[in-house]
């Protein structure tokens, strides 16, 4: 879950260096949002092991939610 998370952000910080090259910046995008929803399994993973409870995983998938639609949003209107 730490890896997945990270690399939202670090497949985000690299799209954006390669902003000029559309293909690129919408591959990364691409990229950061499977690692998003990766992370969105592993939260699922730590509640059926116990290690989170309910509550906290509807917080952090919904949150995981906006960052994948925003994402999704970024990917199909890369000139904006």
């Amino acid at each position: 879950m730490r890896r997945s998370s990270r690399s939202v952000c670090a497949n985000l910080a690299e799209a954006w260096r390669k902003r000029i090259y559309e293909a690129a910046f919408v591959s990364k995008i691409n990229d950061s949002e499977s690692e998003a929803a990766e992370t969105q399994t592993w939260i699922a993973f730590a509640v059926k092991c116990e290690y989170l409870d309910r509550d906290r995983r509807l917080v952090l998938h919904s949150i995981y939610e906006d960052i994948i639609r925003m994402l999704v949003a970024m990917r199909c209107k890369p000139d904006q």
